[in-house]
């Protein structure tokens, strides 16, 4: 009989056949860390192991030199799952996110799913998503239609606590540029417009705008070029911001209010300006309620307790896009102590560990429990897309 047990079971067997495998492709891609846009070795390593374990695989995918999708089987079924990979590691830092362990886990839990999509009525599809640190790879991915038709996707990253969802803020990166008129800054400065004046005014205003925006809003930059030399009036400046909020809707408000700032710098410098967007935008995750409840039973089947508080921001990732496509779950688990910091050194050297190899075969257990619960009761994914549509009605 195909009871949840029986089907756990099976999946539970398949990792722990390949958890030594997956572990060593972790740790192979964490000595060989490739950059956003850059991962392919890393993604050659990872087709391979997919299409020596039965996948279909399209490769390079959707445009994309280093994305890929991997299915299984005819691709027929009744509900489509995404198990979402990433793999690319930071500049200096490596794989100091653990985006090498977090794609293993992916890898493993669809391995373990894929000869159970005949009793779940699903197809497991693995997507490789490239470049979500720097440029936000599934945002372009989107606009291609990738994730259209999903009934979930998922993702388990890495961090100092345990959880079965993470506060994402929503993230917009844009350049704004003064242009100004260069002069002698002493013999005729009266004949130059000061862009670097106008950057700075700019900053300023920015800072008195906090005081009046919602305490979730972060406006963090830096200057670019702010001149050539002091005896020339700078002509033309930039300053490179991150604007973030926990509500897409609301940043945008701030992002014309910053708008405002600029808009406003130039004229009392008699300067000109423009703004550029010089990456993708990220979105807040829209959680959902009934998922994080079958999500906790996963977690606490596999002995793994809930630590954290996932109300806490843990910063921006492109996950959240998808979150506005599909319901989507972006979990977390520890391989770290307590006030260990993602993206730092001490945080990398927790990557590759057998508390991180642990984790490897824990992740892969709460995945897949955690869509044979899911899909073993068709009630239950009806409940998450009526949940979602309901969420979804308020943000479109």
């Amino acid at each position: 009989m195909n009871t949840y047990e029986n089907l756990v079971k099976k999946a539970d067997e398949r990792i722990a056949l390949f958890h030594r495998e997956l572990a060593e492709l972790s740790d192979d891609i964490f000595d060989h860390p490739e950059i956003g846009g850059q991962e392919y070795r890393t993604t050659e390593k990872m087709v391979a192991i997919l299409r020596e374990k039965g996948f279909s695989v399209v490769y390079p995918f959707a445009g994309f030199d280093t994305a890929f999708k991997a299915t299984m089987g005819s691709d027929d079924h009744k509900y489509k799952i995404a198990l979402l990979a990433e793999y690319d590691a930071l500049p200096d830092l490596g794989h100091a996110c653990g985006h090498c362990l977090s794609g293993a886990i992916s890898l493993l839990a669809g391995i373990a799913l894929s000869r159970l999509q005949d009793e779940l009525n699903a197809d497991i599809h693995i997507i490789g998503t490239p470049d979500e640190e720097y440029d936000g790879g599934k945002p372009k991915m989107i606009r291609k239609g990738v994730f259209d038709g999903y009934d979930m996707a998922m993702m388990i990253h890495m961090y100092d606590r345990n959880q079965v969802y993470t506060k994402l803020t929503a993230l917009s990166p844009y350049t704004y540029f003064f242009y100004g008129k260069a002069a002698h800054a002493s013999s005729a400065p009266w004949d130059g417009r000061n862009a670097f004046n106008a950057c700075q005014l700019f900053c300023h205003a920015i800072d008195m705008l906090r005081q009046h925006v919602k305490p979730d809003i972060q406006i963090h930059g830096i200057i670019r070029n702010p001149g050539e030399a002091p005896n020339i009036v700078p002509e033309e400046v930039s300053a490179e911001f991150y604007i973030r909020g926990l509500d897409r809707p609301y940043l945008n408000q701030v992002i014309d209010m910053i708008s405002d700032c600029a808009r406003g710098a130039a004229i009392a410098t008699q300067t000109t300006w423009e703004r550029k967007q010089y990456g993708e935008g990220y979105d807040d995750l829209q959680t959902l309620s009934f998922g994080n409840e079958l999500l906790s039973e996963a977690y606490e089947e596999m002995g793994v307790p809930l630590n954290g508080d996932p109300e806490k921001v843990f910063g921006s990732s492109d996950c959240g896009n998808v979150s506005y496509v599909c319901p989507t779950f972006h979990a977390t688990l520890q391989i770290a102590d307590e006030g260990t910091a993602i993206h730092t050194r001490e945080f990398a050297d927790a990557v590759k560990s057998d508390r991180a190899h642990e984790a490897l075969a824990k992740g892969a257990g709460i995945i897949s429990r955690y869509v044979i619960k899911m899909l073993s009761d068709e009630d239950n994914i009806k409940k998450l897309k009526a949940e979602f549509e309901e969420k979804k009605a308020r943000f479109m």
